[in-house]
C-alpha cells in the first residue's frame, strides 16, 4: 500500500471493527473446515451458520417468535425489495429493521445488486450506478454505490453488503472482467459512503467463472480491512461441479482470520461442500420455497409431503429433528393440510426446513470441533445428493 494517501488508507479499514470481531475457534484436522464466533452488536453468531432469508423483512409464513424458536442466529433481508416497498425511510422512522420486524438478533442485508442485475430488460448499467424500472409498476429508479449504502444504513442491519455487478452464467471473458472491475471501483465508493460504525460492510468477490478473474477479485477485496468477506456470482444457473470448483478456488484466498460468506447457497449438500472448502456463512430461500411446494429435508434426503405413502404415516417429518413441527405433528396430518391447501401446512414445513438447516450447520460445527468433519461429510453427503 506504499504511496497511497491517508484518506485511502482510512477508507480501506472498516470502522465497524470496534463493534464486531471474529474468532477462528478451530480448524478441522481432517479437512480444514472452520468453526468460529462472529460477534455483532445484536449477539454472537456461531459459525458455520445457515441464515434464513426474510426478503421483505419477513421469513415467509413465519412470525419472529417462530423464527427464533428454530434456533436461527441471524436472518437476511433484501434492500432492493425494502427500498421499493415499504420504503427504507419508513423503516428508519420505526428505529430500523430490528424494531420494524421485532427481531433482536443480527440481520444482514443484501445490497440488491443481484436483484437489479437480474432485471436484464429493465435496467441500464453505467459507471455511476444502475437505472431500472420496478417490474410491478414500471416506475423508474436509480441505485448507485452511495445510494445503496444510504438504503442499507437506513434499514439498520448489522451486516451490509457492497453494491456489486453480478455477471450472468454463462458469459464471455470480457463481460466478466468488466463487471468485476466495476465491482472493485464501486467497492471503494461503498467504503467512502458508509458512515455507521455499528454496521459491518462485507466486500464481494466477483469474476464469474474464470480462474484468473476470481483470483484477482479475491486479491483486491482482501486489500480492504473488512469485518468479513463474501463470495458472490455463484448459484446463478451453473452446474454444481463448476460452483464447487470456484468456491474451492476462492475461499482460501480470503483472509483466514475473517468470516467467509457464500451468497445464495443453502441445500444440505451445498453446506457440506462449502464448509469443507472453508466457508462460514450461508443463506438461501430454499427452506421456505420448498415448504410452499410441499418438500422437506430429512437425514435421508429431500421428500415430498404429498406422496401417497405418507397418507397414514404417524411419524414426524424426521425422527432426528426436534423442531415444533416434528414434536407435535405427523406426516399424515401435514399431508392432509397440504392437500386441502391449508396455509398451515407451509408454515409447519417452513419451521421444519429452517430448523433442519440451522441444526445441520451446528452439527457441522460440532464435527469440526471434534476433528471429524471429513467423517461427517462422507457419512451424509450421498444421502442428500440421492435424495
Amino acid at each position: 500500500m506504499t504511496g497511497e494517501n491517508t484518506d485511502t488508507l482510512v477508507n480501506k479499514r472498516d470502522s465497524a471493527h470496534g463493534y464486531f470481531s471474529y474468532e477462528l475457534v478451530h480448524t478441522c484436522k481432517q479437512t480444514g473446515a472452520r468453526a468460529g464466533i462472529l460477534k455483532t452488536p445484536h449477539g454472537d453468531i456461531l459459525t458455520p451458520i445457515f441464515m434464513p432469508v426474510g426478503t421483505n423483512s419477513a421469513v415467509k409464513m413465519l412470525v419472529s417468535d417462530q423464527i427464533a424458536d428454530t434456533g436461527a442466529q441471524i436472518i437476511l433481508a433484501n434492500s432492493y425489495h425494502l427500498y421499493l416497498r415499504a420504503g427504507t425511510k419508513l423503516i428508519k422512522k420505526f428505529g430500523g429493521i430490528h424494531e420494524w420486524m421485532n427481531w433482536h438478533k443480527p440481520v444482514l442485508t443484501d445490497s440488491g445488486g443481484f436483484q437489479v442485475f437480474s432485471l436484464a430488460h429493465l435496467r441500464k448499467i453505467t459507471e455511476d450506478g444502475v437505472e431500472f424500472r420496478d417490474p410491478k409498476d414500471g416506475q423508474k429508479h436509480f441505485i448507485s454505490p452511495e445510494i445503496s449504502m444510504e438504503i442499507q444504513q437506513d434499514i439498520g442491519a448489522d451486516i451490509i453488503m457492497a453494491f456489486d455487478e453480478c455477471a450472468p452464467y454463462p458469459c464471455d471473458y470480457d463481460t466478466a472482467k468488466a463487471a468485476m472491475e466495476r465491482t472493485h471501483r464501486w467497492l471503494e465508493r461503498c467504503f467512502r459512503a458508509k458512515t455507521n460504525p455499528r454496521q459491518a460492510l462485507f466486500p464481494i468477490v466477483q469474476g464469474a467463472f474464470y480462474d484468473d478473474l476470481r483470483k484477482e477479485s479475491a486479491r483486491v477485496i482482501s486489500g480492504y480491512d473488512a469485518v468479513g468477506y463474501a463470495i458472490g456470482g455463484v448459484s446463478v444457473g451453473e452446474p454444481a461441479d463448476i460452483k464447487n470448483h470456484f468456491v474451492r478456488l476462492t475461499a482460501p484466498l480470503l483472509p483466514e482470520n475473517k468470516p467467509r460468506y457464500l451468497m445464495g447457497v443453502g441445500t444440505p449438500e451445498d453446506l457440506l461442500d462449502g464448509v469443507k472448502n472453508g466457508i462460514d456463512m450461508f443463506d438461501c430461500v430454499l427452506p421456505t420455497r420448498n415448504a410452499r411446494h410441499g418438500s422437506f429435508f430429512t437425514w435421508e434426503g429431500k421428500k415430498i409431503i404429498k406422496n401417497k405413502a405418507f397418507w397414514d404415516d404417524e411419524n414426524p417429518l424426521d425422527e432426528n429433528c426436534n423442531c415444533y413441527t416434528c414434536r407435535n405433528h405427523s406426516r399424515a396430518y401435514i399431508r392432509h393440510l397440504f392437500r386441502c391447501q391449508e396455509a398451515t401446512a407451509a408454515t409447519l414445513l417452513s419451521i421444519h426446513n429452517i430448523q433442519f438447516l440451522v441444526d445441520f450447520s451446528q452439527r457441522c460445527r460440532e464435527a469440526i470441533l471434534n476433528d471429524r468433519f471429513g467423517d461427517f461429510y462422507n457419512m451424509n453427503y450421498n444421502n442428500f445428493v440421492k435424495g
